[in-house]
């Protein structure tokens, strides 16, 4: 391995630590609150994102169904083709995207403002389509992609699945979630083996 390609490795660690701590001083504590309102409140939860957004909304819908609030990811291709149809009045969007005007989330935002669904977006443009047709917006902010050119979604992918972590542990606490809850649902592996040790 050349010199070169461990400096980078070693920076991105740096470069994307910084860019979890400097995003929390961009998010607004009202927003986030309205957020986790809507999130307890909701029957079901759908979430959906493209790219590397869309991989970290398919994780923050597992994590949702890990604390008991029934979660799908929808991906922007089925939504078109009836998988809108997962959602109804009452349920959350999650969507997210960072520069917040992309295409195939722009009719998803449409069908739910029609079926009375609360919207929530993640972007970091909030001048954007998406968070001008959303209910809450949580803004992300990144300060720069970890590679050397700028242009992967590293620290982007790192800070939106902070956020994501934030609104689970926040939840948590809010629904008064239990230890104990958890356990049942998931009995498999060595968290499974741990959190059920003497049952």
């Amino acid at each position: 391995m050349k010199e070169s390609s461990w400096k980078y490795a070693r920076d991105s660690f740096i470069i994307e630590a910084e860019c979890i701590r400097k995003a929390l001083d961009h998010i607004d504590k009202y927003a986030f609150e309205r957020a986790i309102d809507a999130l307890a409140k909701a029957e079901r939860i759908a979430a959906s994102g493209c790219g590397h957004s869309g991989i970290a909304c398919r994780h923050f819908a597992h994590s949702m169904c890990c604390i008991e609030r029934p979660a799908r990811f929808i991906s922007p291709a089925e939504a078109l083709h009836g998988g809108m149809g997962f959602v109804r009045k009452g349920d959350v969007m999650v969507l997210a995207s960072r520069g917040g005007k992309t295409a195939e989330l722009l009719p998803i935002q449409q069908i739910c403002r029609k079926k009375g669904v609360t919207i929530i977006s993640i972007t970091e443009n909030m001048e954007s389509p998406l968070a001008m047709g959303s209910d809450i917006v949580i803004k992300m902010h990144v300060e720069r992609e970890s590679d050397k050119y700028n242009s992967q979604g590293t620290s982007s992918f790192v800070v939106l699945s902070a956020i994501f972590d934030a609104i689970q542990v926040a939840l948590i606490e809010e629904l008064d979630y239990k230890n104990e809850q958890f356990a049942l649902i998931h009995p498999g592996g060595a968290v499974g083996e741990r959190l059920n040790k003497g049952v």
